[in-house]
C-alpha cells in the first residue's frame, strides 16, 4: 500500500498511519509502481460487462472515504458547539489533500449544553459511490467538545467502532485508534479553518466513532493485521474509486509489513478463504497474520514478498488458479484467463500417460474435470509435476531471491500435490 505514515510535528495531535482492509476501498497506490499497472490492466477483464462498460466510458460514480466523511462530520459538529446549537448544518463542503472540495450532506447534528460541559455531535453517512464497499453506508460520527486551560490544542482520537493498534508493521503506534495521516491532517485542518479565533482561549476534541465498526471490521483484514474493535479512519485522495485494483493491492502489502515486522520470513498466500482454511491445518503453529489472501494477484503478491525481504513463501489452493499460475498466467481471475487443457494435457504427457489419458485431459470440461481424471487414472507425479512448475514461475517472479512451496488440495482439503524451490544463494 502507498500509506501515508508520515507523522505530524505537532504532539499534541494523534498522528497514527493506518492499515487497509482487503473489502474496504478507501485507500489507493501509487500507480508508478508497474507491477500495480499490470494488475490494474489485468483485473479490467474481470469485471461484470455493465460495469466494466460504464468503466471504459467514465460513467462509475465516486464516493468518499471514511477519512472524509469523518471530517464533514467533524467540521459540521464544530459549527455546532460554536453556534451553542443555533446552527446545525444540513450539509458542509470539505477541503480533500489535493485541494478540491467537497460537499457532504449531514444526516443529523445535535448540540448539548448541560452541567457536564457543552459538546456537539454529527453524523455523515459513508457514500462508496459505485463501490462494492464494505464502509458503504456506514454512519461515520463526529463528537467535538472544547479543551478548557489548553489553547491551540487539537486532540483527535476515536471511539466505538474505530479500531485500537496491537500489531507492529503497520507505520502504526500500537494502542492508538487507527487513523490514518491524512484523515487526521484533514481533521485538524477543519477544526482550524473554523475555530481560528476560538484556538487562542481553548483547544478542540474530536471523537470519532462507527457505531456498526466492530461488526464490519469482520468482513476486513483490520483482525489479522492487529487492529481490534472497529474499522479503520482511512483515505489518501479522500475519493473512492469504484473498483480499483489499489487498495487490494495495498492490502496484500501491508499484510506482508505485518509479517515482517512481527519477525517472520515466512508467508502463506492463498486465493481464499477455503485455501486458507485448508492451509492453516496444515500449519497450524503459523501466527495468524502470516496467512495472507492474494486473490488473483499470485505474480505481484510474490514480487512483493521478495521486496520485503521474505524468505519463504507457501502458495496453496486448487487445481484451477495454480495450473494458471504454473502456466505463467500473472492474474488467475477466472474471466480474466482460462484453464488451458492443452497445458494441462501436456503436463501429464510429461508424467508418461497414455495417448488416451491425455486426449481426455484435453477435451475435459473444468480443471476439476482434469483432476477427476488423473485420479480415476492413478497418474503418478501429476500434481506434484504442476505445484513444481509453479514453484519454478514464481520463483522467476522474485529472480530466485525467495524459496518457494507449492501446495494444491483437492476440494476436501487433501494435499493431492506439493513441491518446493530453494532460493538463490547470494554471496557477496
Amino acid at each position: 500500500m502507498s500509506n501515508d505514515a508520515n507523522t505530524d510535528a505537532n504532539a499534541n495531535t494523534n498522528t497514527n498511519a493506518i492499515p487497509s482492509p482487503t473489502t474496504n476501498s478507501d485507500i489507493s497506490a501509487s500507480f508508478d509502481d508497474p507491477m500495480l499497472k499490470e494488475i490494474e490492466e489485468e483485473q479490467e477483464q474481470e469485471l461484470p460487462k455493465d460495469i466494466l462498460e460504464k468503466k471504459r466510458k467514465g460513467l462509475l460514480r465516486t464516493g468518499y472515504t471514511t477519512g472524509t466523511c469523518a471530517t464533514a462530520a467533524a467540521k459540521a459538529a464544530l459549527i455546532s458547539l460554536i453556534s451553542r446549537g443555533r446552527e446545525l448544518p444540513s450539509s458542509v463542503t470539505v477541503t480533500l489533500p489535493k485541494g478540491n472540495k467537497a460537499t457532504l450532506q449531514v444526516k443529523e447534528c445535535i448540540f448539548n449544553g448541560d452541567d457536564r460541559g457543552e459538546y456537539a455531535v454529527c453524523t455523515v453517512v459513508k457514500d462508496a459511490g459505485d463501490d462494492p464497499d464494505v464502509t458503504h453506508g456506514a454512519e461515520i460520527v463526529a463528537r467535538v467538545e472544547w479543551l478548557d486551560g489548553e489553547p491551540e490544542r487539537i486532540e483527535v482520537t476515536g471511539g466505538k467502532g474505530v479500531g485500537v493498534v496491537t500489531k507492529p508493521g503497520l507505520g502504526l503506534e500500537i494502542g492508538k485508534h487507527a487513523i490514518n495521516p491524512t484523515p487526521m491532517r484533514m481533521i485538524i485542518n477543519a477544526v482550524r479553518e473554523v475555530a481560528s479565533e476560538h484556538l487562542k482561549q481553548r483547544g478542540v476534541k474530536v471523537t470519532i466513532s462507527v457505531p456498526r465498526g466492530e461488526e464490519l471490521a469482520k468482513q476486513t483484514d483490520n483482525p489479522r493485521l492487529g487492529i481490534v474493535g472497529g474499522i479503520s479512519i482511512l483515505g489518501t485522495t479522500g475519493i473512492v474509486v469504484p473498483y480499483s485494483t489499489a487498495s487490494f493491492a495495498a492490502s496484500i502489502k501491508q499484510c506482508i509489513d505485518v509479517a515482517v515486522a512481527m519477525g517472520n520470513d515466512t508467508i502463506v498466500l492463498t486465493t481464499g478463504g477455503r485455501s486458507e482454511e485448508f492451509a492453516r491445518q496444515v500449519m497450524p503453529n503459523l501466527p495468524d497474520h502470516c496467512f495472507i489472501q492474494m486473490g488473483d494477484f499470485v505474480a505481484y503478491s510474490v514480487r512483493q514478498a521478495a521486496m520485503k525481504g521474505i524468505k519463504h513463501v507457501i502458495v496453496a489452493g486448487f487445481i484451477g488458479k495454480l495450473s494458471k499460475a504454473a502456466k505463467g498466467i500473472k492474474q488467475t481471475h477466472v474471466k480474466g484467463s482460462h484453464v488451458d487443457m492443452e497445458f494441462l494435457a501436456d503436463v501429464a504427457k510429461e508424467c508418461n500417460a497414455s495417448m488416451e489419458l491425455c486426449r481426455q485431459i484435453m477435451n475435459a470440461n473444468t480443471a476439476r474435470h482434469v483432476m477427476e481424471i488423473v485420479m480415476a487414472n492413478n497418474l503418478q507425479g501429476y500434481f506434484d509435476s504442476l505445484c513444481r512448475k509453479v514453484c519454478e514461475r514464481l520463483s522467476s517472479y522474485t529472480e530466485d531471491k525467495v524459496s518457494i512451496e507449492c501446495i494444491m488440495f483437492d476440494f476436501d482439503g487433501k494435499i493431492i500435490g506439493r513441491a518446493s524451490k530453494s532460493m538463490k544463494e547470494v554471496y557477496i
